[in-house]
């Protein structure tokens, strides 16, 4: 049998790239950490429904 660890470990590194800050308008948003978890990208709100509309 297999036994499997649960723990997870964060570096400072893990840290600081959990800021809060948009990568696209350099701007602060709550939103921002929920759409890295739903999409990947560390964008705010608006700037992921202006990438939705105008993918360029």
């Amino acid at each position: 049998m297999i036994k499997v660890d649960h723990k997870f470990e964060f570096d400072e590194k893990d840290i600081k790239e959990l800021n809060d800050i948009c990568d696209e308008c350099k701007k602060k948003d709550e939103s921002v950490s929920q759409n890295l978890i739903l999409t990947g990208f560390k964008i705010c709100k608006s700037c992921r429904v202006s990438k939705t509309l105008f993918p360029l």
